[in-house]
């Protein structure tokens, strides 16, 4: 499988990373990507960005080296109510967010039925169109649970590549249940890097290694496909469109 976006890079805003964005855009473009999602972490993030940096994000150019930029973040989640670490005004102008649990930043790890509440909760978010990096052993979830809670939402799962190499030991078990998971009950998964270092934009191959060796097919993969990524954002924001005129109509 040829990958066509990678939505989940880090820049030198998330205070660990190393590269610009238009050194990521670059390298996107070197790799032949049509589409990179600029998610640096919330604002939770120890060294992270202010909240500043997502409103001037706004404003970056929607396209960058030929490549079309997604203005996005990696939300941390909370509590087990699911709530992340940027206000909802600026969650909903963002064109995309990844929601996920990362070690001091606001949510210490629980016992698995806490940890699972906190991600269903996270993908019944309006505003989450991925999560990210599921199968962290550190925050062990009801792995079956949360992927009928994407069915049901409509939500991807991220298998990330980062987590078979140096990001979260012991992902590898865990990961090969979300997709088996992922497959046996029909829900979108996206392979993202996960870069921190532009060199690594677009890297996928063991997270595809995964993907191939479970079997899950093309159309199943989010970002095989540029058009697939646009046409899922639109539906998203569709449906929150369609939620907001309900609640105004139910409240006047």
């Amino acid at each position: 499988m040829r990958m066509e976006a990678d939505l989940h890079v880090h820049t030198i805003a998330s205070g660990h990373a190393f590269s610009t964005i238009k050194e990521v855009a670059g390298a996107a473009a070197g790799r032949g990507l049509k589409i990179v999602g600029i998610t640096d972490h919330g604002i939770n993030m120890p060294g992270g960005p202010h909240e500043y940096y997502f409103y001037q994000l706004l404003g970056f150019p929607k396209e960058l080296a030929g490549v079309e930029i997604l203005r996005g973040v990696e939300a941390n989640i909370i509590d087990t109510a699911g709530n992340l670490d940027l206000p909802e005004r600026l969650l909903s102008e963002l064109d995309l967010v990844l929601a996920g649990f990362h070690e001091g930043s606001g949510y210490d790890p629980g016992s698995v039925d806490a940890n699972t509440r906190a991600m269903i909760n996270a993908i019944c978010n309006p505003f989450v169109h991925i999560i990210s990096h599921p199968g962290n052993p550190v925050f062990t979830v009801d792995i079956e649970k949360v992927v009928l809670a994407a069915k049901a939402a409509g939500k991807a799962l991220e298998i990330n590549n980062n987590s078979f190499s140096l990001s979260r030991p012991g992902s590898t078990p865990r990961c090969r249940l979300f997709a088996e998971s992922a497959k046996r009950n029909k829900v979108l998964v996206a392979a993202n890097s996960d870069s921190h270092f532009c060199d690594t934009v677009g890297q996928c191959d063991k997270a595809m290694q995964l993907i191939n060796e479970v079997g899950i097919k093309k159309d199943a993969v989010l970002n095989t496909s540029a058009l697939k990524v646009k046409d899922y954002l639109n539906w998203h924001k569709k449906v929150l469109k369609e939620a907001r005129k309900l609640v105004i109509a139910l409240s006047s």
